[in-house]
């Protein structure tokens, strides 16, 4: 029995739906228009120089690695007998 909502393996190519289904080109469009919008009516949020460099700075600690938060490089402790 199948179910309906998209989750059956044999039935993945047709699972994609809506946006999801377009064109990638047509995607970029839209999301461009909706993201105009956003900034024409002023309710989209502009990084301010400060929020932009803890963003980088977040992201590129989680990209190293979960855990570390002294930034100092590891070293490899194992001999390379």
């Amino acid at each position: 029995m199948t179910s309906k909502s998209g989750n059956n393996k044999n039935n993945e190519a047709s699972s994609a739906r809506g946006f999801a289904r377009m064109d990638p080109q047509k995607q970029r469009e839209i999301a461009s228009k909706g993201g105009q919008a956003a900034h024409a009516s002023g309710n989209a949020h502009q990084f301010t120089s400060e929020e932009a460099r803890a963003a980088g700075r977040k992201g590129g600690q989680a990209s190293r690695g979960r855990g570390k938060t002294d930034g100092a490089p590891q070293t490899n402790t194992q001999s390379a007998d």
